[in-house]
């Protein structure tokens, strides 16, 4: 009979089938107490993926060199039967907020108040603060030094993504050339030009927040804050 010494990949198997959270890969190393190198790792997971094709779950590398097993979309409406709890719905100013971060980062409150056409609500940033999705990852050189908000790799593992380009693309009768929107202080023009521009984009960003809350709703954050639901437009 096989051992799992003698099959390596049963062991990455297990520890990413029994993980509560994304594993990298030198956490696998690890758990194959450093056996093999990374690029046999890697190939070992390849072959997983090859191994668990058209079944119910995958494996998937998320938020750019994590790896966890997830569930097919086919698997969706399945699950919400057997978990009927819904996950927190998010306001739209909350959804807004995070797309604008999300296209555009690292943004400034100022930043996204010129985007989206009205004062950025505190209950907005807080609440993705508090769901781990934004960081503060530094200061503007700028009048009052303000803040700069930028997604976190948690807001990537949540979502499935594995790099910010995997963000849903803006269709190309609404995505703006590069030259065609403004570039604020301090951001460089090698950007992508996916990002959004001002508020005549916002119906852009209307659109991708939907398809943004579509992905986070099978995700199960627990009970949501009250305060969310007090949110303003």
């Amino acid at each position: 009979m096989s051992t799992l010494n003698e099959n390596p990949k049963w062991i990455l198997e297990g520890a990413l089938l029994t993980s509560d959270v994304p594993l990298s890969v030198s956490t696998l190393r690890e758990c194959l107490d450093k056996r093999f190198t990374k690029a046999q790792v890697l190939q070992m997971l390849a072959e997983l993926q090859d191994d668990w094709q058209g079944r119910a779950l995958e494996l998937r590398e998320v938020a750019e060199g994590l790896w966890r097993f997830q569930s097919v979309s086919a698997m969706r409406e399945i699950l919400r039967k057997l978990h009927p709890e819904e996950a927190p719905k998010y306001s739209r100013t909350v959804m807004e907020t995070l797309a604008v971060i999300a296209y555009r980062q690292p943004v400034t409150r100022g930043d996204i108040e010129k985007i989206r056409g009205v004062t950025v609500n505190p209950n907005a940033i807080k609440t993705l603060l508090d769901r781990n999705w934004i960081e503060v990852i530094g200061r503007r050189e700028t009048i009052g030094h303000p803040e700069l908000f930028a997604t976190t790799r948690q807001f990537l593992v949540d979502l499935g993504l594995n790099s910010l380009q995997d963000l849903p693309s803006i269709g190309p009768d609404e995505e703006p050339q590069v030259e065609a929107f403004e570039l604020f202080e301090g951001q460089s023009q090698s950007k992508p030009a996916s990002r959004l521009s001002d508020r005549q984009e916002l119906k852009a960003i209307d659109d991708e927040h939907a398809r943004l809350e579509s992905l986070i709703q099978p995700l199960d954050f627990g009970d949501s804050d009250d305060e969310e639901k007090n949110q303003s437009e």
